[in-house]
């Protein structure tokens, strides 16, 4: 099990990585409808990227429970 300040780390990583897919997909949301094809991706990645980061916060709180 990784120690809670790499834990801490990556949180803040992936905290970052999903503030961008949700700024990403907002931004496509507002150019509509250029780019539609990209929902599915771009809603994708945001999706992906914000269930890594409630999975790495659920684990940095079982570690510091």
């Amino acid at each position: 099990m990784e120690d809670v300040d790499a834990l801490k780390a990556r949180v803040k990583k992936l905290n970052a990585q999903a503030t961008q897919a949700k700024m990403d997909l907002h931004d496509l949301s507002e150019d509509l409808p250029t780019n539609w094809e990209k929902i599915m991706e771009v809603a994708q990645i945001a999706y992906d990227a914000h269930q890594n980061l409630m999975a790495a916060r659920k684990e940095l709180a079982a570690a510091t429970a």
